[in-house]
């Protein structure tokens, strides 16, 4: 017997979704309150329809309003919204610059300084150093991205090219449009698909903390290997490494990011994401359909296989190296894990 297909639309979660909204987006309340008052006039017509009394709905509404409140609260001084002097790196050999065509500073860079939500600290998983100018591992990533990466007369294939502009689109946007298509699909209840979103945004939350951080760190350090392929490139007969030759004109598929090579955010998120999602999603559950902007829509059938595009379109984008990937992918594997261990658990397991 199947399950009815589970309400995602309780007073809770209607009231904390607008007060929370309206506290991160005054300028849009207006539209916000359209859509709330909505909302609550369904649960309304739905209560009266089954003859309950609808007390219960203003006391979920009350608790929600003031769960968003208080999580407000706590992230008001968290350090995203603090400003920051403009990072540009150094010229050291390796170290990252502001990459073309806009030369400007590290992007996002609150996202260096913001508490995490519940790892202990922004370093706790921070990765170890890149690789050395002078290592094998640093030739062949160059080697890799130079030939996969490049602009024109690439090696990519024309699906390749395809995915490498497809997988710009937000990470982030990415992964609860799969997180939500596959909760409505395999039925989990209200207080599963609860946790899924929680667990899920958290844990990419606090992997964009450490990446950022992690960036911060070692871009401001001359010594480190942080710098793009985009600025790598064309100067690789200045780098100290005989197995790397420069290409003057080379150019990456995508225009490079204004931060640090390494680590990488979009696998770091990658990783963080799809650890969540294969937790909760077993084979055979696992079809989404996930948009970008201007691009052709893309269905997956397996996590594992959105996870290994979306890792790879870095490297065939032209903006990141292979090594980079693979470490940025365990970093958020491991955040997720440790976020899935250590919060919203349930008190009392046995109870559903």
């Amino acid at each position: 017997m199947l399950r009815r297909a589970p309400r995602r639309d309780g007073p809770p979660q209607i009231a904390a979704a607008h007060t929370a909204l309206v506290g991160l987006f005054p300028s849009q309340q207006s539209a916000l309150d359209v859509s709330y008052a909505g909302s609550l006039e369904r649960l309304r017509e739905r209560c009266e329809r089954r003859q309950r009394s609808c007390e219960r709905i203003q006391r979920g509404i009350d608790w929600g309003d003031s769960v968003a409140r208080a999580v407000l609260a706590w992230r008001a001084s968290d350090g995203f919204s603090a400003s920051y002097p403009p990072f540009t790196g150094g010229t050291a050999d390796g170290q990252w610059r502001p990459t073309p065509p806009a030369f400007g500073p590290m992007s996002t860079q609150g996202l260096a300084f913001t508490s995490t939500f519940v790892l202990t600290s922004n370093s706790q998983f921070r990765p170890g150093p890149p690789r050395s100018l002078d290592s094998a591992t640093y030739a062949a990533d160059f080697s890799i991205v130079k030939a996969l990466g490049r602009r024109t007369d690439s090696t990519r294939t024309a699906d390749q090219s395809a995915l490498a502009v497809f997988w710009e689109g937000k990470a982030s946007v990415h992964r609860n449009q799969a997180a939500n298509q596959m909760a409505r699909v395999n039925r989990l209840s209200i207080s599963e698909s609860n946790r899924l979103l929680a667990v899920l945004n958290i844990a990419m939350a606090d992997t964009a903390f450490t990446t950022w951080s992690s960036k911060r760190f070692y871009g401001d350090d001359s010594s480190q290997v942080t710098w793009r392929p985009v600025t790598s490139i064309p100067p690789a007969d200045t780098d100290g490494n005989s197995s790397t030759i420069a290409d003057p004109d080379w150019l990456p598929l995508v225009n490079t990011p204004s931060h640090p090579e390494y680590p990488a955010g979009h696998p770091s998120q990658n990783g963080a994401a799809a650890t969540v999602l294969l937790k909760h999603f077993r084979r055979g559950a696992q079809t989404f359909t996930l948009t970008t902007a201007g691009q052709s829509d893309r269905t997956y059938r397996s996590i594992a296989l959105a996870r290994m595009d979306g890792n790879n379109a870095r490297v065939w984008g032209g903006m990141h190296y292979p090594s980079t990937v693979e470490i940025s992918d365990a970093m958020g594997e491991a955040i997720a894990d440790y976020v899935d261990r250590h919060a919203m658990r349930r008190l009392h397991p046995g109870r559903r």
